[in-house]
């Protein structure tokens, strides 16, 4: 158990290797340095896994490696991310979840599009057809690595990857050669889990997890299942490796409660003032990446299909519809990369294909009218649309080693959206509700990046970073409209972002310190009130710390050490614009705080190793205070969680854990929102323990 790093920080994967040795080979190599050509100078060169990120590129990013997503025992995919700096993934009830990286907590068309999921390197959905729920669906529980790029992606990723991305890389086969990792586990709130990876010769891995949670809030379940696949092997001159991966899960869901400070009453807590909520998603996902030598680079190329479905009652409107979505489609990435144009600059060249067809329904079972006679909410069908979607891309990076001690990454994307909707309804306007004609829509984005690294010392970077994010509309976005929204009126949403930062090793700890300054521009979110924003401005900025690496070791005993693992982030969200209404807790006022955007995030972890099979751990999770409405008249103060781990090895291939979640039984809030007149919250788990087993095969 040597070596683990309980939180993710920006170097953590790289310093759970090399905290084990103090020589500077090991340590280099742990850190993916490269001796520029003819300087004699090592430059810091970030852990390589494909994906987004190429040797020596500049910006922020975090990678968690397989022992840690393990030694977290994650119950839920917020668990594992809200260990980094600048993420801040807000729990709902059961696997629902709201995401922020750089940002607020975002909802609606904005919570699906700003953020880009991929699996392997490859989106999980396509770019029109996004979820606010999108973590539900990658196979985490199993993974080799999770990578969090924070601000815009690289020219490599285009649609959705605005605030940033999450890259989620499946087991590589033959790690165990032939062996399995197993873990079950069962908590006092009734969740029962397992999960592992079984090995098929040295060239097949299999992935399986499965959890019951019967579901601490009255009325509450779930039941989710994902198996995932991966195979490699040599095909007439390619190496080829194909993967799998698929997801089904059934939950009962809990509401919102409302009152203020709700959530500070235990009894109303564990209430669910909507029994009648529920969620089926289904999902599968399955791709071929081929590599070979081509001329002066290597050449790749990936087809890939995607189907997901997906039905719920909406439980956070007051008229609860009830929504079945889903879409199906395909495409494929082509790279040339690393075309060497001399010793000091190289280029790699892409392109993209996506299409896909979906489709939405919402229909009202019920009356509903928040006064006799309000007939803006009808019972029936309000929007039933099919829509097909086309997008490509192009895009070129070219890497220059400008000195041995400066390297500079530039990058352009250019890319089409073409969407085609179609109504199964008649159009005009149903109540609240406006039915689009039949019509088309194309958005075409261009993103340039331009960074670079500077090895101030063998074992420290500064880098700068300029990157523009931009998305085309969602689907959503698009043709599930309002009654006073004009069809069309969504424009392309644009993020320009700028940062400084500087990572590296001071003996045997890792650090990442960013700042950065970001502007959003054709911002578009409906507010709490159902009413649409289509051109709303956002500024960001913040700092953003991370370390990981041994405090204390002991230098008497064998195996005793002391390590600590942790991150912290400052930010200031502003709205840039002014939108004054009817309704005064929707207000929106020039220079004030965004709602849901904390300024401060932190997490630590202190662990204590005892010897070769002992050890503890105390973690701490911060949220700070936050406003949860636009004009900020209602605030939620924050709250600190403490969590305990003890994990023993009873034998060489046996160990137990047991986890002990909100150690002094905080009454607090996962989220807290303010709608419709009233603060609500979904209230987080009180003290709960999970024991555990782990079981390795050879």
């Amino acid at each position: 158990m040597r070596g683990l790093s309980l939180v993710g920080g920006a170097a953590a994967f790289a310093l759970s290797v090399s905290a084990q040795g103090s020589d500077a080979e090991g340590a280099d190599a742990a850190l993916g340095r490269q001796s520029a050509p003819d300087s004699g100078v090592i430059v810091y060169d970030p852990v390589v896994v494909y994906g987004d990120r190429a040797e020596g590129e500049p910006g922020s990013y975090s990678v968690i490696d397989a022992e840690t997503v393990i030694t977290l025992a994650a119950d839920h995919p917020a668990e594992l991310l809200n260990t980094l700096p600048g993420v801040n993934i807000q729990m709902n009830s059961g696997q629902e979840h709201l995401i922020a990286i750089r940002s607020p907590v975002l909802t609606g068309g904005a919570g699906q599009g700003s953020f880009l999921i991929l699996e392997n390197g490859v989106p999980t959905r396509s770019p029109a057809f996004g979820n606010v729920n999108s973590l539900i669906e990658p196979h985490h529980e199993v993974a080799t690595a999770v990578e969090v790029v924070r601000g815009p992606g690289s020219a490599k990723f285009g649609s959705n990857a605005v605030h940033g991305l999450i890259n989620v890389f499946l087991p590589e086969p033959g790690g165990r050669e032939g062996g399995a990792d197993l873990r079950l586990s069962a908590s006092t709130l009734q969740r029962y889990k397992g999960e592992g990876t079984i090995d098929l010769g040295r060239s097949t891995t299999v992935g399986v997890s499965l959890q019951k949670d019967v579901g601490w809030r009255d009325f509450t379940g779930l039941d989710q299942q994902k198996l995932s696949l991966v195979s490699e092997s040599r095909l007439g001159g390619w190496d080829a490796t194909a993967w799998l991966s698929l997801q089904n899960m059934h939950q009962e869901t809990a509401g919102f409660i409302q009152g203020f400070k709700a959530y500070r009453d235990r009894d109303i807590a564990r209430s669910n003032p909507n029994p009648e909520a529920g969620r089926d998603a289904r999902s599968a996902r399955a791709a071929i990446r081929f590599e070979r030598a081509a001329a002066a680079g290597t050449l790749s190329l990936t087809p890939f299909a995607r189907t997901q479905n997906m039905s719920f009652r909406q439980h956070f409107l007051p008229y609860r519809g009830f929504e079945e979505n889903g879409h199906t489609g395909g495409g494929v990435q082509a790279r040339w990369e690393d075309i060497a144009l001399s010793e000091a600059v190289s280029v790699t060249l892409g392109a993209d294909a996506d299409i896909a067809t979906g489709f939405l329904k919402e229909t009202q079972d019920d009356p509903f009218g928040f006064f006799p006679g309000d007939t803006r909410f009808p019972v029936g069908t309000h929007y039933d649309y099919d829509v097909e979607t086309q997008a490509y891309a192009l895009w070129g990076e070219v890497d220059w080693q400008v000195t041995g001690r400066l390297f500079v990454l530039a990058g352009l994307r250019a890319e089409n959206h073409d969407y085609d909707y179609t109504t199964n309804i008649p159009a005009g306007i149903n109540g609240r509700f406006n039915v689009a004609e039949d019509r088309s829509d194309s958005f075409a984005l261009l993103t340039p990046k331009l960074g670079a690294v500077f090895a101030v010392s063998e074992t420290v970077d500064v880098y700068a970073n300029y990157a523009r994010g931009e998305r085309a509309p969602q689907a959503s976005d698009l043709y599930r409209l309002q009654s006073q929204q004009i069809a069309g009126e969504v424009e392309a949403e644009t993020l320009d972002s700028g940062e400084l930062g500087i990572r590296g090793l001071i003996g045997e700890l890792a650090f990442d310190a960013a700042v950065y300054r970001m502007e959003k521009k054709n911002f578009f979110f409906r507010d709490a009130d159902g009413l649409n924003v289509p051109d709303g401005r956002t500024d960001h900025m913040g700092l953003e710390l991370a370390l990981n690496g041994l405090l204390w070791q002991s230098t008497l005993v064998m195996g005793r050490e002391l390590r600590l693992s942790g991150s912290l982030a400052w930010s200031d969200q502003t709205y840039d614009f002014s939108r004054p209404v009817g309704n005064a807790s929707e207000a929106i006022k020039q220079g004030e705080p965004i709602d849901t955007a904390p300024e401060w995030l932190a997490d630590a972890a202190l662990t204590y190793a005892h010897d070769d099979r002992t050890d503890v751990s105390l973690r701490f999770e911060y949220i700070g205070e936050y406003v949860s409405n636009p004009s900020g008249s209602r605030q939620y103060p924050g709250h600190t969680l403490t969590h305990l781990r003890l994990e023993h090895a009873i034998t060489e291939t046996l160990d137990g854990f047991l986890l002990v979640r909100n150690l002094f039984d905080l009454e607090y809030a996962d989220r807290a929102d303010f709608a419709f007149g009233n603060d609500r919250y979904f209230p987080g788990e009180p003290l709960n323990a999970t024991f555990g087993i782990r079981k390795r095969f050879r």
